[in-house]
């Protein structure tokens, strides 16, 4: 088994495992990046290669326009994703992250490829939606505090006003893409859906959780963790080994 393609502004391989048996594409909460899951890659290389998606608007990327709309999103990152699927894909996405995952898990199996899991961390399931999320029509000061309340982003990157004014942009383009993103019922996965939370997670309710069953026809898991938001901070070592167990079933 040998590599056929190479990284590219949208892939990130921070940890080439060219003779894994499967791939695992992490995808990014809203005004995340690549590098959140440098650890994940370091973590499960060589047994697996990871991949994981750079959205345009940040870091090297900070000078291309935000992409706002999931679904426009899916189609951009399933074109870059496409030449890897030659062999099993397994999908991660946080927050915003697992609702793109779940829209590009239909468009790849829309091309035949079934992905292996799909598992959907710190976000309700696509058919559940809060008519009254309106964060990316606010002003700065209130999005700050939104990202603070979360713990999403390092606090002293916040408080860098020349860091903030950089990454704004791409925090409100991803609110704006979370917020008006609207499910299209019908829209089922053949899957498996492995869902992660936080049990404090105000973003999450227990019923937006298991709402994941509904989006495919295929085994649905919930699994919580104690934490909010964020709970993969601090259980890291433990997400990783149910990514982990679930790609040494799938292989």
């Amino acid at each position: 088994m040998t590599d056929t393609v190479t990284a590219t502004p949208w892939v990130r391989r921070f940890h080439p495992a060219g003779q894994a048996p499967a791939r695992l594409v992490c995808f990014p909460h809203a005004g995340g990046s690549a590098t959140y899951y440098f650890p994940v890659s370091r973590a499960l290389s060589p047994d697996a290669d990871v991949l994981a998606v750079q959205y345009p608007g940040r870091q090297d990327r900070r000078s291309e326009p935000c992409v706002d709309d999931v679904r426009v999103l899916a189609d951009l990152v399933v074109a870059e994703l496409l030449p890897w699927c030659d062999r099993p894909v397994t999908l991660f996405g946080h927050s915003l992250g697992a609702t793109l995952a779940f829209e590009v898990a239909l468009r790849l199996e829309a091309e035949g490829i079934v992905p292996r899991t799909l598992f959907a961390s710190g976000r309700r399931a696509p058919s559940r939606h809060r008519e009254h999320e309106r964060v990316h029509l606010s002003d700065d000061a209130h999005l700050v505090g939104t990202i603070k309340r979360m713990s999403g982003t390092d606090a002293g990157l916040l408080a860098d006003e020349e860091v903030l004014r950089a990454v704004l942009p791409a925090i409100r383009g991803d609110y704006k893409a979370a917020e008006t993103y609207r499910y299209r019922p019908g829209d089922l996965l053949a899957c498996p859906v492995v869902v992660l939370n936080g049990r404090s997670d105000q973003e999450v309710t227990v019923e937006e959780a298991q709402a994941w069953a509904g989006q495919t026809t295929g085994p649905c898991v919930l699994r919580w963790f104690t934490g909010g938001h964020f709970y993969l901070n601090d259980h890291a070592a433990q997400v990783i080994e149910v990514i982990r167990e679930s790609l040494r079933a799938t292989v």
